[in-house]
């Protein structure tokens, strides 16, 4: 009896140890799952937003529609930019919080000159085999210009110099051993001008971004060419930046980051899972300039990270661009333009997207 009893008692023991385990290890996943109730901010907090309405931007679009952003005690006004050079004014005077643009020799020097402006999140990339942002050129010269050493001479168009579009268009003619001092280079200030221009002959190729890359192709104007993964395959397209009104208010700060991350997830569950996809669609064709739900369907989607982390090696690579051309005034690495805090706790709050 005394056996049995001492049996019964050890097996008591082992079933209180593996109790404890499992106690142990449902307290060290807990806190992910407590966070995912924020406290929303009281009284509600007005984030000011610099965006286009750009099909990219639907972190923004997508959490205002759904109201995440509103469940966390944020509001969020939208002010229009015309330049980034205007929006990177704005954030270094404390008039906008937010802003949704690309890498420019603006925003680093702002940063150089002591300004606490931060890259904190994504807001675009190619996704390889369907580069939304690329070079294409006119459907006619198709197979007169194979490789980029082609393009030498020939009038290629950027919206704009010192930024994101003549990087992207410099690395595409180094696959070739050419540079932007190479070919004719026209600046035309607007996507839709450039497919104007790509449809009346008076340039041979340019940069352009979607929807206009699918509307060109639909039209036979364009031919989407080579695909940017096979030239810029690092490249960090477009970006979320915080100005010092914003990383001066953590709090607020933390919670748009974790809205951000949840419209994001359920851009790529929609885009690249199928999950869901009519009814994001339908919102981004009620929220930004892309009003035809069929273009969707078209035009190749944005890359976007849904733990919100950017491309450091993106990132860097734009700085030594800008270094290398003469237009930073000092030395900047990714680590000093890039703060990953608000990323780090969004996906401490919402976990790892798989």
């Amino acid at each position: 009896m005394s056996r049995l009893k001492g049996s019964v008692l050890g097996m008591h023991r082992r079933l209180r140890v593996v109790l404890l385990c499992v106690m142990l290890l449902a307290l060290a996943v807990a806190p992910v799952a407590s966070n995912t109730k924020l406290a929303p901010l009281s009284p509600e907090v007005r984030v000011t937003v610099g965006m286009k309405r750009a099909p990219s931007d639907c972190g923004l679009l997508i959490g205002s529609y759904k109201g995440y952003y509103k469940e966390l005690g944020i509001r969020l006004e939208e002010i229009q930019f015309n330049t980034g050079q205007d929006m990177i004014n704005l954030l270094g005077s404390g008039q906008l919080d937010v802003g949704c643009t690309v890498t420019a020799a603006g925003l680093f020097n702002a940063i150089l000159r002591g300004i606490p402006i931060k890259i904190v999140a994504d807001k675009g990339t190619n996704v390889p085999g369907m580069g939304y942002y690329r070079l294409v050129i006119r459907k006619d010269l198709v197979g007169k210009i194979k490789d980029a050493r082609d393009l030498r001479g020939r009038k290629v168009a950027i919206v704009g110099t010192a930024s994101l579009d003549e990087i992207a268009l410099d690395r595409c003619l180094n696959s070739g051993g050419l540079t932007t001092k190479d070919v004719d280079l026209q600046i035309i200030r607007s996507f839709p001008d450039i497919l104007a221009a790509l449809s009346n002959g008076s340039i041979d190729a340019g940069m352009v971004i979607e929807p206009f890359v699918a509307q060109g192709v639909e039209k036979g104007i364009i031919d989407r060419w080579k695909d940017p993964s096979e030239y810029d395959p690092h490249a960090q397209t477009a970006i979320i930046v915080f100005g010092p009104s914003m990383t001066a208010k953590p709090e607020v700060a933390k919670r748009f980051m974790v809205a951000y991350l949840k419209s994001l997830r359920d851009y790529n569950d929609a885009f690249f899972k199928n999950k869901g996809k009519a009814e994001i669609v339908k919102i981004l064709a009620e929220t930004s300039t892309v009003r035809d739900p069929e273009v969707y369907e078209k035009m190749y989607p944005v890359g976007l990270n849904p733990n919100g982390y950017v491309r450091m090696k993106g990132i860097q690579m734009d700085l030594d661009w800008y270094k290398e051309h003469g237009l930073l005034k000092g030395d900047l690495k990714a680590e000093d333009v890039v703060d990953n805090r608000y990323c780090d706790f969004a996906v401490g709050v919402l976990g790892e997207y798989k």
